[in-house]
């Protein structure tokens, strides 16, 4: 098993920058391609960005898309999200999960198998 622990959220003005990082314990990092999902209110939660085990692919939904940036540390054990030109709808609670590496990089939820707490990120306008 892997444990999972986001931070970095906050709030921040529309057009500022954020970084998400999630921390990751428990089963050898490497192990597991990592993922991550927002959340808003009344909302399904979506897929935002995903990056390889290696983190030699990476993977966007459109809506950010040349704005947000994954990227992953192995040796730290960490997985970040850099995110650019924030805008009021990327407000939501952000996750990280996991995957096992021996399935493809994922993008819907049922595809990931742990799950962190969520770190909140509001952008007003």
């Amino acid at each position: 098993q892997v444990q999972l622990v986001e931070s970095g959220g906050g709030l921040v003005q529309a057009g500022g920058s954020l970084r998400l990082s999630c921390a990751a314990s428990g089963r050898t990092f490497s192990s597991y391609s990592m993922g991550w999902f927002r959340q808003a209110p009344g909302k399904e939660r979506e897929f935002v960005a995903a990056i390889s085990w290696s983190g030699g692919g990476t993977y966007y939904a459109d809506s950010v898309k040349g704005r947000f940036t994954i990227s992953r540390d192995n040796a730290k054990n960490t997985v970040y999200l850099q995110m650019n030109s924030l805008k009021p709808e990327d407000t939501a609670v952000y996750y990280c999960a996991a995957r096992s590496r021996t399935y493809p990089v994922g993008t819907m939820t049922h595809e990931y198998d742990y799950w962190g707490q969520g770190t909140q990120v509001t952008v007003s306008s």
